[in-house]
């Protein structure tokens, strides 16, 4: 198992800055691909509830069935979407066929190859999501580019596992 599987203006508690507010502020000092600071990161997994898993696996070895169980045990609305388990069950969830049968969702988290993560990014875009979130390895300039223009948030290269950890945030 790898280390990651073991927009409102206001937060969505109607306090603090918010996912689009943080975001804007400025690039991170460590320099990430995403130029992120940890403030947006901290905003985005504290003021997030409902995440759409692209990728979802119901294979326990696979990152992505670790960081789904993850989620939903940090108290996340979470939903996996992948079209050949449609109709199956992870973590106790119902995976869905497409993103837009998992609306409404604020963030979706991406665990496909970065030469697919543009599709996984436009449909979040259109289905009015406020983050993109790619994992660890999963990186598209592109798509990143397309979801900054239409006012998403965006992750890249991280897992939220780690970040989760790293900045020490004790729960949802």
């Amino acid at each position: 198992m790898d280390k990651c599987g073991g927009p409102t203006v206001l937060g969505r508690n109607g306090s603090g800055p918010g996912l689009v507010a943080a975001a804007w502020r400025g690039q991170s000092d460590d320099m990430s691909i995403d130029g992120q600071t940890d403030e947006t990161i901290r905003a985005i997994l504290t003021e997030t509830w409902r995440i759409a898993v692209v990728g979802a696996s119901d294979k326990t070895w696979r990152p992505s069935h670790g960081v789904f169980g993850f989620l939903l045990s940090r108290g996340y609305d979470a939903t996996p979407v992948n079209p050949m388990l449609a109709g199956r069950t992870i973590h106790g969830r119902e995976v869905v066929a497409s993103l837009a049968d998992a609306v409404p969702i604020e963030m979706v988290d991406i665990f496909r190859a970065s030469t697919n993560a543009g599709a996984a990014v436009d449909e979040a875009i259109r289905l009015g999501a406020h983050v993109v979130w790619m994992q660890l390895g999963v990186v598209d300039e592109a798509a990143a580019e397309r979801a900054r223009a239409a006012g998403l948030v965006v992750v890249m290269d991280r897992c939220p596992v780690i970040e989760v950890r790293r900045l020490g945030l004790t729960r949802h």
